[in-house]
């Protein structure tokens, strides 16, 4: 009897420490929308203070750390050359470090390790700026290798390719939306997580002028029952995709409404149940109904806003939801409705590039500077604590198992306990 209560003790503790545990398998963490179930994450640290340990970093990256238990795997550059690091998450080390090319040249923010690895617990697969696409087992045995640029032709973004794929049952879903340096058109890619090969690729055609073609964001996944449809947004509206084929769906026009030329789009979109939101070059952010078929532009918008952002994308929990702009300007509105619930509240002043996480009622946003900014989550604005890293930051946190993971341009820092 003794037996059989310890062992269904130690069943349900098990089972309670691995829904703890969460991993941040991809860039928007592990329901792709930038929200944790993690509890009792630390609020207040510093450069020195509540850190687990931080780990020296090359250079600055706009690619936020993925987690997977143990291990930590970053894109990272280091002069002209492009690396996966893989990380032990427990000591702070590095484990092993694989080569992605060469060719790192800084574009404005950016290099050329700005999109972020995915992997699913087995392997882990990582693009870079050059269009390197490699894929990798956790102990750094390569996989397979593909050159994206060499195979369909050279990228023709203003800013550089800074797109993370999205993974979805063992397939790579990579975009490429551009337009600003090429005539090429604008596409969508399938590639098998096993052996690197092209399942599909389908044209994107926009009629989107100049810059407006060139998107920097990720595909998102919406799920709706049985369905599943891949989601992009880019060249002034957002579509959805079959992911057995790549057909386009559905197509949102509305993105840019007087015709700007120069509207790219960095922020990715945002599903959350039944609705997806679209961020576009700040107005407007479009709130559309799923289910739609064909042209959805009047027939499922739910409702918009002018206040969306440019470079962060927002994130909701499916009753609030919040934007963060540029200039660290916050508001929060009903996710379903769009009704505002406070506007334009002041959080610390600066530039921010990294995007809004949301977990254990509580919402962390780090700018440029290297301060985070910890706000309540909820109806009412209560800033609860300002962390600085002293340090440049592109990156959006990452959390995982009762940690925080930011990187600065010096440094990862883990923090919260040992």
């Amino acid at each position: 009897m003794r037996k059989r209560i310890f062992g269904s003790f130690a069943v349900a503790m098990f089972s309670l420490t691995v829904a703890y545990a969460e991993n941040w398998p991809q860039w928007r963490g592990p329901n792709l929308n930038g929200v944790s179930n993690e509890k009792n994450l630390p609020s207040k640290w510093t450069s020195e203070e509540n850190i687990a340990w931080k780990l020296p970093m090359p250079a600055w990256s706009g690619s936020t750390p993925v987690i997977w238990r143990d291990r930590v795997f970053l894109n990272v550059a280091e002069a002209d050359a492009l690396y996966l690091w893989c990380v032990d998450k427990t000591k702070g080390t590095v484990v092993w470090k694989k080569p992605l090319g060469s060719g790192n040249v800084k574009m404005r923010k950016q290099n050329m390790s700005s999109p972020s690895p995915v992997t699913d617990g087995s392997s882990v697969y990582v693009m870079t700026g050059t269009g390197m696409l490699k894929g990798f087992d956790f102990n750094g045995n390569e996989l397979w290798a593909r050159d994206i640029q060499n195979d369909y032709g050279k990228f023709g973004l203003n800013w550089g390719y800074a797109s993370s794929p999205l993974l979805f049952e063992n397939s790579l879903y990579v975009q490429v939306l551009h337009g600003m340096k090429t005539d090429d058109p604008s596409y969508l890619l399938r590639i098998d997580g096993k052996n690197g090969k092209t399942l599909w690729k389908v044209e994107r055609p926009t009629s989107a002028l100049r810059e407006s073609p060139d998107a920097y964001s990720t595909p998102g996944l919406l799920r709706q029952g049985k369905t599943v449809e891949i989601v992009i947004t880019g060249g002034d509206c957002v579509t959805g995709h079959d992911p057995a084929n790549g057909k386009e769906l559905w197509r949102a026009n509305g993105l840019n409404p007087d015709g700007d030329p120069s509207y790219r789009i960095v922020a990715s979109p945002v599903i959350f149940n039944d609705i997806i939101y679209a961020p576009s070059r700040v107005r407007p952010l479009l709130a559309l109904k799923a289910g739609g078929r064909g042209d959805i532009s009047n027939s499922h918008v739910l409702w918009s806003t002018a206040n969306g952002p440019d470079v962060p994308t927002p994130v909701t929990d499916g009753k609030y939801f919040y934007i963060v702009n540029d200039r660290g300007i916050m508001w929060c509105l009903d996710a379903k409705t769009g009704a505002e619930i406070y506007a334009q509240q002041r959080i610390k002043p600066g530039t921010y590039s990294g995007s809004p996480v949301l977990a254990d009622g509580k919402i962390y946003v780090t700018n440029e500077d290297g301060i985070t900014t910890v706000v309540k989550a909820g109806p009412s604005f209560e800033v609860l604590a300002e962390n600085a890293l002293n340090d440049y930051c592109l990156s959006s946190p990452a959390i995982s198992d009762g940690q925080i993971f930011i990187r600065t341009a010096a440094n990862l820092f883990c923090i919260g306990k040992k």
